[in-house]
């Protein structure tokens, strides 16, 4: 594939069309079509009005290295090499498609709930034995506080409690849960609290 300007026209030349195309005649959007023609209207121009003592090199290099970045954006769109022939200097140049950038998440990074840290492995088995185990104490204290509070003063007054302790406790457990190894802590610590509630309304009412 070779793109160059003939008249006023970028055309782009393959083995299966050696007179060339038109860029809106391969598979390419609007835009790019249009700046290419664009392009190469100013470009003829130039060429045209080029004076030999050397005063216009530097809009001679503003044409070409816009040449080479359309040329790039073909390339993109076609997933195929391009030759690119620079219609002022006639100089050519193959433009490789480059492979789009995959980005590789950082080591701390993760889902929006759950992030590792640098450098340390996932430990499903250790970690959600601890959060299982967390949870069972934290549902047994707050059932147990909540049961006792009910039956020495009032039911309103067991549900304050409970509402107090989860409001005490749910920072600490949002902003624990990046940290390493206290996360597993802080998720089991949370669900045994999440599930008490059943427990507590259950007692209060």
């Amino acid at each position: 594939m070779e793109l160059r300007v003939r008249g006023d026209r970028a055309v782009l030349v393959d083995g299966r069309h050696a007179a060339g195309l038109a860029p809106e005649e391969f598979p390419l959007n609007d835009e790019l079509a249009a700046a290419l023609h664009e392009w190469a209207r100013v470009a003829t121009a130039i060429r045209a009005t080029r004076r030999d003592d050397g005063s216009d090199t530097e809009t001679v290099g503003v044409v070409s290295r816009r040449g080479h970045q359309l040329a790039g954006r073909v390339a993109a769109e076609l997933r195929r090499p391009v030759r690119y022939v620079d219609p002022v200097t006639g100089s050519t140049v193959v433009v490789v498609p480059r492979e789009p950038v995959r980005r590789v998440p950082r080591p701390d990074e993760g889902t929006r709930w759950f992030r590792r840290s640098p450098g340390e492995p996932t430990p499903w088995g250790p970690g959600l034995t601890v959060s299982v185990m967390i949870g069972a104490v934290v549902l047994v204290g707050m059932l147990a506080l909540t049961t006792t509070i009910a039956e020495a003063v009032a039911g309103w007054a067991a549900l304050l409690a409970a509402s107090i302790v989860s409001g005490g406790m749910a920072p600490s457990l949002w902003l624990g849960r990046n940290v390493p190894t206290m996360r597993w802590v802080c998720f089991g610590a949370a669900g045994g609290l999440a599930i008490s509630w059943l427990g507590v309304l259950i007692v209060v009412f």
